[in-house]
């Protein structure tokens, strides 16, 4: 089968979406499927090799900027825009992307949506074009922020377009109005010319259909997986290793970095774990560090500077790492997580979590038995967690040992390329010959 998976790029720090993106496209090349992965706006940055290393760069993000706030760049020739689309130029929009102010990125998220009718028509037409040349049985969009390219295509070659949801809700919702309102009325309107819709999890399945007021037969539910880890955590720790709490995401604010912090300060003032430590690992932008320094500062204060380690922007090698020495983890997000991709790879490697009761967190528990849960948005309720896996060794590694089980054979890769295949061949006039076995009935559907 051969798909084509659109993704748009950061170009300057890692992105969970992209990483899951191209995991997938070489699990599926891995498979025998013709996969390619094109990047959108921006060059992928990745912590493994790409799985398409010399696609173009479709929707390249100064072209789109410059197509949104000038007319004249909507009629500029093909010569120039590939200029504007040099990957150099492209990686030092990149760093800038911050500076854009919010009013235009909200008018931008609408244009796109139109697709067609938007002012970045000229990029849908080229990326029509290349899909009329290399003729591929299905197009999947990684999120529904790009789902006004669904009629286009479609219209053009005939094929199935399917879009993923992953976590549109806090971007949009973080746009201010009039722009979110527009865009959640468009996504939900343009949504209508996609296949299916495809998300990571009940929980998000159900409040995006909601809130896009989408039926139930156009939502379809495919859990992410990760490549499986060699060795679980508890094989490479020693005896006399140290209490390690970890936290695994982006540094910002609603991913619960700051709760994290909090809690720790908590936990070390009780005093029953005076050598545990703090470390936390993820993607850290320029716009970031500010806030990362706020917590530094306050972990000073608190005379715990030397037991707590950020470590940004790991590379693939150095986030295994990170995990082994783990002894358990939490990534207390504070909005509507769609699925945790942090999660599942801490079960891969057999660390068990505590998370807060919400969003997509207690289905994902329930299925793999691999943590406890704690009410959201309470420092004193996750130090509370810790301490019940700190103060209980063998509970704590049962439950690593479980969360690994489960990952092995319901989140990972493989298990997520087959799904992902015959859910796009149930669209497709192809038959690829693979048959799609439902999760057991605890699992995400």
């Amino acid at each position: 089968m051969k798909i084509v998976l659109l993704t748009p790029g950061t170009g300057s720090y890692y992105c969970g979406v992209c990483m899951r993106d191209n995991a997938l496209a070489k699990e599926l090349i891995r498979q025998g499927h013709d996969a390619v992965m094109l990047p959108m706006y921006l060059p992928l940055t990745l912590d493994e090799d790409a799985a398409s290393p010399d696609s173009e760069i479709f929707f390249g993000g100064v072209n789109v900027y410059l197509q949104q706030k000038f007319a004249l760049f909507r009629r500029t020739p093909r010569w120039l825009d590939r200029l504007l689309n040099a990957r150099g130029l492209l990686r030092l929009a990149g760093k800038q992307s911050g500076m854009t102010a919010t009013a235009d990125v909200g008018a931008l998220t609408l244009s796109m949506l139109h697709g067609e009718h938007g002012h970045q028509a000229k990029e849908l037409a080229k990326l029509v074009e290349w899909l009329r040349g290399h003729r591929p049985d299905a197009v999947w969009l990684s999120t529904a922020l790009l789902v006004g390219l669904a009629r286009g295509i479609k219209d053009a070659i005939g094929i199935p377009v399917l879009a993923s949801l992953q976590g549109e809700d806090s971007f949009l919702d973080a746009l201010p109005e009039p722009w979110r309102t527009r865009a959640w009325q468009a996504m939900g309107e343009r949504a209508w010319d996609c296949d299916a819709c495809i998300a990571p999890s009940r929980y998000y399945a159900e409040l995006m259909g909601r809130r896009m007021r989408l039926p139930a037969d156009k939502l379809r539910v495919i859990p992410n997986g990760v490549a499986a880890e060699e060795k679980a955590s508890g094989e490479r720790q020693t005896a006399n290793a140290p209490e390690t709490i970890g936290y695994l995401a982006r540094f910002i604010p609603g991913k619960g970095l700051g709760l994290v912090v909090e809690a720790f300060i908590l936990l070390k003032k009780r005093g029953r774990f005076p050598h545990a430590k703090l470390r936390c690992a993820g993607a850290m932008t320029a716009d970031d560090e500010r806030y990362v320094a706020t917590l530094r500062r306050k972990l000073a204060d608190a005379g715990l500077a030397g037991d707590a380690e950020f470590l940004p922007n790991v590379s693939r090698e150095e986030k295994t790492a990170f995990l082994h020495g783990l002894t358990l983890l939490s990534v207390p997000a504070s909005y509507g997580e769609a699925f945790g991709l942090y999660l599942i790879e801490a079960w891969s490697a057999g660390v068990p979590v505590v998370q807060p009761r919400c969003a997509a967190f207690p289905e994902l528990v329930e299925a793999t038995g691999g943590g406890i849960l704690c009410e959201p948005n309470s420092a004193e309720a996750l130090a509370n967690g810790w301490e019940t896996l700190l103060t209980d060794p063998a509970q704590a590694c049962a439950m690593g040992a479980r969360g690994r089980a489960v990952v092995a054979s319901e989140f990972s890769l493989p298990r997520m390329a087959e799904r992902f295949v015959a859910l796009t061949a149930e669209f497709s006039k192809t038959k690829c010959g693979i048959p799609f076995p439902l999760p057991p009935a605890n699992l995400p559907r």
